[in-house]
């Protein structure tokens, strides 16, 4: 079965492994005994179903989720049922490719108007004045 992410990116099921794990946090007796949270892998290094540059911006917006072996890890124990949980983790990961997808702005530099620029100077003239103002002042006649 196919996960539809985007018009052109699908992934394979098998590309994505989940283990089931007991999830840490309250909940009394039940959260001992039944394994509801959900530990989501997906080998991002393996996939052929994102290009090159997809896979170095979900690298980077993954941050530390990743191991050392390239593999993605979201852990999902947000709700107490199995299957929710199952979802919001297919759900987080289909976010952040979409978020990769998503080629970053390129920044414009730009230059200060002449207004803040004038700004700026009359700024440092005011603040260059109060100091002057608080140096002493030496008489050069009193020297007797």
């Amino acid at each position: 079965m196919m996960i539809h992410v985007s018009d052109t990116i699908a992934l394979d099921e098998n590309d994505i492994q989940m283990d089931f794990i007991r999830a840490s946090g309250p909940g009394g007796q039940n959260v001992n005994k039944v394994s509801s949270a959900v530990q989501l892998r997906f080998n991002i290094a393996e996939t052929s179903a994102l290009s090159e540059e997809i896979r170095v911006r979900l690298k980077k917006i993954a941050g530390k989720r990743i191991n050392a072996d390239g593999i993605l890890i979201i852990k999902a124990q947000r709700y107490r049922s199995q299957e929710q949980n199952r979802q919001d983790a297919i759900d987080r990961l289909i976010a952040m490719i979409q978020k990769a997808i998503e080629p970053p702005k390129r920044r414009r530099p730009t230059q200060p108007t002449a207004a803040s620029r004038k700004r700026r100077l009359t700024s440092k003239r005011r603040r260059s004045d109060l100091k002057k103002r608080r140096r002493v002042v030496r008489q050069t006649g009193d020297e007797n």
